[in-house]
């Protein structure tokens, strides 16, 4: 506990006075920082000038990281016959319809993306008070709601990130792992603002992009330009 706790001081020091950084130097950073017994995330936060309680100021999109996540995506597939099995062959690791529906109900959730079949937008329906909250309802705006099952189950598994704006108009998102070459980190994280940016919604007044910030699962936080995130 002792040697933990002496990581996290010296990550704190090193962290002290740092604020607005280059995307280059704040990756380094964090990077530098981790000190976990495992592959540690990094998590960007985007401090929005949105009310999402206010649906022209909602802020929700995808977009495809293009070092991926270094995550196991489990993915969920409401879905029947022949596109159940289309799901199942692309690599969901769970396909059903009412029965999943009642595995939901149960408090199970096993999965980190759920995908939907039109068709099946009457059931799943009654899951939104379940998913909703969790950010794991399907939705045809980021297309998880399609006839094409394959192409959703894959884009899940290969480095498509959602992202929805929070009551206080926080988006967050893991953007790699701190195992990730530096560089990588920085392409995805300027791929994910990017994303945001262009899902600015019209409602939004005055300063859009307020702040962006990132850090590792277990370390302290940091403030990156956002110029310099905006910069491609």
């Amino acid at each position: 506990m002792a040697k933990i706790a002496k990581k996290k001081a010296a990550a704190r020091a090193a962290f002290e006075g740092k604020t607005n950084l280059t995307v280059e130097d704040a990756v380094k950073l964090v990077k530098d920082a981790a000190s976990a017994k495992f592959d540690e995330t990094v998590e960007i936060a985007l401090n929005l000038g949105v009310d999402p309680r206010h649906a022209d100021q909602m802020v929700r999109g995808v977009v495809t990281l293009p070092a991926g996540t270094g995550k196991d995506v489990r993915v969920a597939v409401f879905a029947r016959g022949p596109k159940a099995d289309e799901a199942k062959e692309a690599g969901a690791e769970i396909v059903g319809a009412e029965d999943l529906m009642e595995t939901i109900q149960s408090g199970k959730i096993e999965f980190d993306r759920c995908i939907a079949t039109p068709d099946m937008m009457p059931l799943v329906g009654r899951l939104g008070k379940i998913l909703g909250p969790r950010n794991l309802m399907p939705n045809p705006k980021v297309g998880t709601v399609t006839m094409d099952v394959k192409a959703a189950v894959e884009a899940a598994k290969g480095g498509e990130v959602q992202f929805k704006a929070e009551k206080a108009g926080v988006v967050h998102a893991g953007i790699g792992k701190v195992s990730f070459d530096a560089d990588k980190l920085a392409q995805n994280l300027r791929a994910f603002v990017d994303a945001v940016s262009k899902a600015k919604p019209t409602g939004a007044k005055g300063t859009y992009m307020k702040k962006v910030s990132i850090s590792s699962t277990m370390g302290p936080g940091v403030s990156v330009d956002v110029a310099s995130a905006t910069a491609n």
